[in-house]
């Protein structure tokens, strides 16, 4: 699709790996802090609290937006938000993403000035968390995507990677009032991301997808987010043929799933799911009696604070 930044590779080698390539480090410093509070017997009380920082991104010269958001992978939050906003086209090649953390500043760099700013005079809020926007023509490319019809999910891979997600240390897991996606093929997780906002840990994805070459044609997408119409739109335009969440659906993700063909798959907890678009990629070929059912309420360990679904 581009060209990717000199130095960073191709990622396709290690999809045979077991491990994940980027996965959440709850051990990093500078992602939370301790606060101290009183619990509900009025005992004094200490909980991990997610750290949520500004970074302005600029394309070129010009400024495009200040986003909410934890702070790592900022260039791959960059990357995957021109894309997904349709603000960097096929014909665009990166030269660069500088980020200076001292200023919390982050500047694409392109062969060429790009046309954005009707775009920006579209802006719109979205259902999203955390000064989450799409613009007025998001979808103009929607209707093109061909997503791949012959790819399949077997539900026994959908179970190990629920069950695997679930297990790995994470923000989540230590701080909550944070969201997770994953990128994975068949039952292997590739890519782990968080932000305090869906959209950005979408976007943190789409931006090492397109910065490492990795191809979405058989790749499986998975949120702890509701699968909205903004959640569906930036997977159908990345061209990943399979969406999970472990949360529920609005009316009109379900309408541009099934215009779009995409596999859409809601409240996978355990031994459940339920499938609402692209069931014909589903292969039932696991006895979900076989499978341990998760509590009604994941715990988390260290926080009293919740995520929103």
């Amino acid at each position: 699709m581009r060209e990717m930044l000199a130095g960073l590779g191709n990622a396709r080698h290690i999809l045979s790996m077991c491990d994940y390539i980027v996965k959440p480090n709850p051990a990093d410093e500078r992602l939370t802090e301790k606060i101290v509070g009183v619990d509900q017997n009025g005992d004094v009380a200490e909980t991990s609290v997610v750290v949520e920082r500004p970074l302005t991104l600029f394309l070129n010269k010009r400024e495009i937006v200040t986003m909410m958001t934890i702070g790592d992978y900022p260039n791959y939050l960059a990357v995957g938000y021109l894309i997904n906003q349709n603000m960097l086209s096929a014909e665009d090649q990166i030269l660069g993403v500088d980020y200076d953390e001292d200023i919390d500043v982050v500047v694409v760099r392109t062969d060429r000035e790009t046309d954005f700013e009707d775009k920006l005079r579209k802006k719109t809020l979205t259902s999203g968390c955390a000064q989450g926007t799409a613009f007025g023509d998001l979808m103009e490319k929607f209707g093109e995507v061909d997503l791949p019809k012959d790819v399949q999910l077997k539900t026994s891979w959908l179970y190990a990677l629920t069950k695997e997600i679930n297990t790995t240390p994470s923000l989540y897991l230590q701080a909550g009032a944070i969201h997770g996606c994953v990128l994975a093929e068949r039952d292997t997780p590739l890519l782990y991301m968080e932000d305090v906002g869906r959209h950005n840990a979408i976007d943190k994805i789409a931006g090492y997808m397109a910065l490492h070459g990795l191809t979405p044609e058989n790749k499986i997408f998975y949120t702890t987010g509701r699968l909205t119409s903004e959640m569906v739109i930036k997977t159908v335009q990345m061209g990943i043929p399979i969406l999970i969440s472990r949360s529920g659906f609005t009316v009109w993700g379900v309408e541009l799933a099934r215009q779009a063909g995409l596999t859409l798959i809601g409240r996978a907890r355990g031994q459940r799911f339920i499938a609402l678009s692209g069931e014909n990629r589903i292969v039932y070929d696991a006895n979900p009696s076989d499978v341990s059912d998760e509590p009604r309420k994941l715990q988390r360990k260290g926080s009293t604070g919740g995520q929103a679904a």
